[in-house]
């Protein structure tokens, strides 16, 4: 669970931190005392929980609301408020709860027990990929569309990388696989990574790809893949290895090699 908190006066954040770590020790906790890099930080990182400050003194605590909504719609927004006033655009936004300044031990913790989405965005991951068999990508049950059939192809990249960071270099190679010149292929690249970052933006998928300079990731505990099922839960898995994985693309050949490996090891035991 990622439980995010930003609050008016930094001086707040270490016993609110200590409150909440005590509360949720397996939690990955963000606190800010400003409302611009609490913002940054929510968009490469997705937010399960967050405690907002009504009077932060950059962006609203409700306008951050808003925008962590329209990044995440199922996070859970808890507004702490030293009045009332806040109360109806609180209700408006369907908050998971609001808490009166300062904040007591009990009343947070309650709330942390009785979360609007109780499993956050975890419970229901919505970006399925499909590698068993042709590779596919869905988000919501819907194949995803992008402007360039070779977008796809990164992501199916990432995914057979299952986490590491690949590097564009290594991204190109297995893309043309030394077809073409170099230079241009870098200049399309980035197209390609524009009209990725584009379309998961759009599909509110924020947080799937993590992005460094010069290279990208999928962050392989925000999607369901039937690979990453199979290899953790073997002959229990609801997906099942039959010899087949990203038939369309010729690059994948070590990881198939693999998992043909995987599959005997399975009928041997």
């Amino acid at each position: 669970m990622n439980v995010l908190a930003v609050l008016e006066n930094e001086a707040a954040l270490p016993p609110m931190t200590e409150m909440i770590r005590e509360m949720k020790p397996e939690a990955n906790l963000m606190c800010f005392g400003s409302s611009l890099l609490a913002l940054a930080a929510a968009r490469e990182q997705e937010i399960d929980v967050a405690l907002i400050d009504t009077a932060l003194p950059e962006l609203s605590g409700i306008n951050f609301g808003r925008y962590l909504q329209e990044l995440y719609p199922r996070v859970n927004l808890i507004y702490l408020a030293s009045d009332r006033e806040p109360g109806f655009d609180a209700l408006r936004q369907h908050a998971s709860g609001i808490l009166p300044k300062p904040v007591e031990e009990t009343q947070l913790r309650r709330e942390l027990d009785e979360l609007r989405f109780p499993d956050g965005l975890s419970a229901r991951k919505r970006l399925f990929a499909q590698t068993f068999g042709n590779f596919e990508l869905f988000v919501d049950g819907k194949p995803i569309v992008f402007k360039y059939t070779k977008t796809k192809e990164i992501v199916a990249i990432l995914i057979n990388n299952r986490g590491a960071q690949t590097t564009n270099g290594e991204i190109i190679a297995s893309l043309w696989e030394d077809d073409g010149d170099p230079e241009k292929k870098g200049s399309y690249l980035s197209n390609l990574r524009q009209d990725l970052q584009n379309t998961f933006t759009r599909l509110k998928l924020n947080g799937v790809i993590l992005k460094q300079r010069g290279s990208l990731a999928i962050a392989a505990d925000r999607i369901e893949c039937d690979l990453y099922d199979w290899l953790e839960k073997k002959q229990s898995s609801r997906y099942q290895y039959l010899g087949d994985y990203m038939n369309q693309y010729s690059w994948p050949e070590v990881m198939h090699a693999q998992l043909d490996e995987i599959a005997w090891s399975f009928e041997e035991e």
